[in-house]
């Protein structure tokens, strides 16, 4: 496998074409959420994405005056994983979609068993 070499910008093209296949009724309910690309996960990690917030379904009457919600897409961890564009625009998909669900409660579990992993 050979990784694919990608500018930043094009692979922010790529997340912000991620976000727009998303349907809209979904992204509606986004609440207090930023979308954000970093070249590499933290510590080594081999992660493509991370979902760091309060979950739609851990909030209650409680929740406030809190920074937004984090989802991060990885850019090197995907690149490294990837021999075409076209299949880093299906792995960024992917990745958007399966840490959106996360912010809807989703867990990994049940996303490995809608084909979302």
């Amino acid at each position: 496998m050979m990784a694919v070499t990608m500018s930043r910008e094009r692979f922010e093209e790529l997340v912000a074409d991620a976000l727009d296949s998303v349907p809209e009724q979904l992204l509606k309910l986004l609440s207090n959420v930023v979308i954000l690309v970093e070249d590499d996960s933290p510590d080594g990690q081999r992660l493509l994405g991370v979902y760091e917030g309060y979950a739609l379904t851990e909030r209650g009457a409680d929740y406030g005056a809190v920074l937004p919600d984090r989802i991060t897409i990885f850019r090197n961890p995907i690149l490294s994983i990837c021999d075409t564009e076209a299949q880093v625009a299906h792995e960024v998909t992917v990745t958007v979609v399966h840490e959106i669900a996360h912010h809807f409660g989703i867990d990994d579990a049940r996303l490995h068993q809608l084909g979302w992993g």
